[in-house]
């Protein structure tokens, strides 16, 4: 497979800059095979989304909590530091992105500050060739409370504040650990819960830690060679038992979001139920637990493109965001939605 393959041509203007009022008001495209593999293409409203699934499926949330994973820093010459947590690997370590006109030697120290006057030290200890790993003198996530910033992604140009403070999380966010939010999620409220579940369907929850590697450009124009990040992930011995019972069943499981699947998907390869995972999903992956996808656009080029292209087709995702454009959805984070289905688990 090549970079190229994967590319696409975005108007600015659709790249969602805020959310919409109330989290259900966004649009959903279903994307739908029938048997000769033919796509067709469905305009909804996110709410529709009752209309698309079955009694005895399974809906699988990310739980994951976005960080204030952003910080601000000066090096002991002056030179300014950002440092962004790529993921946090102890319970003082972690592996950043730094931005510097120089970034700071192994062994030095940068020290960090907020608009309260605070300070502490940072400490360099490693370079991956990717991502420097830090060390921080207590607790990442408490200190990250008192002077991180919410990470919005690079394609989003206003500052955070208190709406995205909000809205830049899932309803079902419970175990903070993400840079990015799992956006997939971000279109439930209570109320739509509610009345999925009143309707039959069931819910679990895996989580994935989503890194600031999920927007590393891919740089390799053969995908063979492309060293995919590392995220953390768990998956409950619950959602382990509802999912054997929804097949059972004969019910779907439907992932919502793509960390979620690459979750579900990662315990199906390697057997483990928590670890890190570097699982890239490419065309001709053959998968293993999701037969439904719920899930955002994604950047061209991107990793997470590639995996909705395994998932539903090269051709079909193509039309599909041709279709999108035409139609003018929102894109990336705070946009639109798309319900996808393997071919053997599209319902009439």
């Amino acid at each position: 497979m090549q970079l190229s393959d994967f590319n696409y041509e975005l108007p600015p203007e659709l790249i969602a800059q805020y959310p919409l009022a109330n989290r259900t008001d966004s649009r959903l495209l279903e994307v739908k095979t029938d048997e000769s593999n033919r796509v067709e293409l469905h305009d909804r409203q996110f709410k529709d989304i009752l209309s698309l699934v079955q009694p005895g499926d399974l809906l699988i949330f990310n739980d994951t909590k976005v960080i204030p994973a952003r910080l601000h820093g000066k090096k002991k010459t002056g030179g300014n530091v950002e440092m962004l947590i790529e993921r946090i690997s102890g319970e003082k370590q972690a592996w950043v992105q730094i931005r510097a006109s120089k970034v700071p030697k192994i062994g030095s120290t940068v020290q960090i500050h907020n608009q309260m006057g605070e300070s502490f030290p940072v400490e360099m200890i490693g370079y991956d060739g990717r991502f420097y790993e830090v060390r921080f003198p207590e607790d990442v996530l408490s200190l990250l409370e008192r002077f991180g910033e919410l990470p919005l992604p690079p394609y989003i140009e206003h500052q955070p504040d208190n709406e995205d403070a909000q809205r830049y999380q899932t309803v079902v966010a419970k175990n903070p650990g993400a840079v990015a939010a799992p956006t997939a999620g971000l279109h439930f409220d209570e109320a739509i819960l509610k009345k999925i579940q009143d309707f039959g369907v069931n819910q679990a929850t895996v989580t994935l830690h989503v890194g600031a590697g999920t927007f590393t450009p891919v740089r390799e124009e053969d995908l063979s060679k492309h060293k995919m990040h590392y995220e953390w992930f768990s998956i409950p011995n619950e959602t382990l038992r509802a999912i054997e019972t929804t097949k059972q069943n004969g019910g779907r499981v439907i992932a919502v979001g793509t960390t979620s699947l690459r979750a579900l998907e990662s315990h199906a390869a390697s057997g483990k139920s928590s670890g890190e995972t570097n699982l890239f999903i490419t065309p001709g992956y053959q998968f293993k637990t999701v037969d439904c996808l719920l899930t955002n656009f994604h950047l061209p080029k991107s990793t997470l493109l590639m995996l909705v292209s395994a998932f539903a087709g090269m051709e079909n995702i193509r039309a599909a965001y041709q279709h999108a454009i035409q139609q003018k959805y929102r894109f990336f984070s705070y946009g639109d939605a798309m319900f996808l289905c393997r071919l053997e688990n599209v319902k009439p």
